[in-house]
């Protein structure tokens, strides 16, 4: 679906995948970059100019963040724990932000590659509360990229 002129993509709607399956009661995903180092080259001309030339260097590695809600889905913990008993290679996958039109179509999407769990941290409890508890996991990828 084409957006009409001033129409974009809305925040609400997206879909977080880890190896190609959802992962449910998402609320919230942060730190959405895609960055590569810029190497500068300072070189003197033969007429004696002092030139500056910025060219792309490698790809960096970065995090997002994924806060969802507590539930009894399993999937963030065991990959958590992937991590914690060295499965190095069992821990790496692929995650993928998918982001929808109103329509629920997808329009672009966010790849990253070689991505584990880092950190995860609980929301907090507090007696008499109406707030839902949540989770936060803090995940590392080497390369993305956006489709």
């Amino acid at each position: 679906m084409a957006f009409a002129p001033g129409d974009s993509a809305v925040g609400y709607k997206f879909i977080f995948k880890v190896d190609g399956i959802s992962c449910p009661s998402v609320i919230d995903i942060s730190g959405l970059k895609l960055e590569m180092e810029k190497i500068e080259a300072k070189i003197q001309t033969d007429s004696g100019q002092y030139v500056i030339q910025h060219m792309p260097g490698p790809v960096k590695s970065g995090e997002i963040s994924v806060t969802r809600q507590m539930t009894d889905d399993k999937t963030m913990s065991t990959w958590w724990g992937q991590v914690l008993k060295g499965d190095v290679t069992g821990a790496r996958k692929t995650a993928e932000v998918q982001i929808l039109d109103l329509t629920g179509a997808p329009i672009k999407s966010f790849e990253f590659e070689n991505c584990w769990v880092r950190s995860v941290e609980s929301g907090s409890f507090k007696a008499g509360s109406n707030e839902v508890l949540t989770e936060k996991f803090v995940i590392t990828y080497t390369t993305g990229s956006v489709k």
